[in-house]
């Protein structure tokens, strides 16, 4: 008896503790740690959306950049941080469901819950505008006859716009040559020094002025500022990726200050600013009603992946050494 009435006094307290914790949250800033460099979109959407939670909530949020290691580097100090509610990230989708399966890193898709996936930035193949090609078909079938003779610029060997190239070589049973670069993609194919470039929507505004075409969009469904640009599956090319850009925590953050940061950044979601910059890069804003949907769909994406790498037998960067 005396074991029982001392359990459901535990309960009590921490029942009541909830409520407690969630009034009082936040009472000190928030780091707000950006897993890409200073001065891209990624950047300027997250600190919008930082400047718009910070007035909300009465808190600065602080950010800071890290974008080392495709935000690898990023993410493996934020797992290590108390799940308090006070140390939070914004990510895209690759150093959570691609870089783990392309070389060692020190935390797990599991380290992590998400408070929401914020947009997603659509992908495609461009190519110069001046060039002979006008569909992809007609790219794939003179990469046909001339093998090797197609180059195209990526940002990241292995990554989710790269494999979608390697995914219709191997259908087509071509060979063209992927070239990683550092600087702006674009520059080569818009110098005639390679053929295309395939990655997120950055080349849009090259598309309008009508530097660069765009024969085909890695997207679920055709894009709204692109409507006559076919999709890879319309194509015959069951293959569609983008860019997704989440908020997560570490693993254990309360549910509480989860629903408060996730009330909170999807307000600043809302704001007239945010729409405007979102627009502006071709951010399709994905937000996801809750957490919970925003851990499947990593968890889907990050299974998939898993078996495209092993199809075509990538290895990760430790097995190479």
């Amino acid at each position: 008896m005396v074991k029982l009435v001392l359990c459901m006094a535990f309960l009590v307290v921490v029942i009541g503790a909830a409520p407690s914790f969630a009034q009082q949250y936040p009472n000190k800033p928030i780091n707000f740690l950006v897993t890409v460099p200073t001065g891209g979109s990624a950047d300027t959407s997250a600190r919008i959306l930082a400047d718009s939670v910070s007035k909300q909530l009465g808190q600065p949020v602080v950010v800071s950049n890290n974008g080392a290691g495709s935000g690898s580097i990023a993410l493996t100090a934020l797992a290590q941080e108390k799940p308090d509610g006070y140390h939070i990230a914004w990510c895209s989708n690759q150093p959570l469901t691609l870089v783990p399966h392309l070389r060692q890193v020190s935390y797990k898709l599991n380290d992590f819950v998400p408070v929401m996936q914020v947009s997603n930035q659509p992908a495609g193949l461009v190519i110069n505008a001046d060039s002979p090609w006008k569909t992809l078909k007609e790219l794939v079938d003179y990469a046909k006859k001339n093998p090797k003779k197609v180059s195209y610029t990526i940002t990241g060997t292995y990554m989710n716009t790269h494999l979608a190239m390697m995914y219709i070589a191997r259908q087509e049973g071509i060979e063209w040559t992927a070239i990683p670069v550092t600087t702006d993609p674009m520059i080569p194919v818009l110098g005639g020094h390679v053929t295309g470039f395939t990655g997120s929507s950055s080349w849009a505004n090259n598309v309008r002025a009508g530097k660069l075409r765009l024969l085909a969009v890695y997207t679920e469904k055709r894009m709204q500022s692109f409507p006559d640009v076919p999709t890879l599956r319309e194509l015959g090319y069951d293959f569609v990726t983008g860019f997704g850009s989440y908020i997560v925590a570490p693993k254990g953050t309360p549910s509480v200050v989860l629903k408060t940061l996730e009330n909170a950044f999807r307000k600043a979601m809302e704001t007239p600013e945010f729409m405007q910059y979102s627009q502006k890069i071709e951010y399709d804003l994905t937000y996801l009603c809750s957490s919970e949907d925003a851990r499947k769909n990593l968890e889907a994406e990050y299974t998939r992946f898993s078996e495209l790498y092993t199809q075509f037998k990538v290895p990760k960067e430790s097995e190479n050494k």
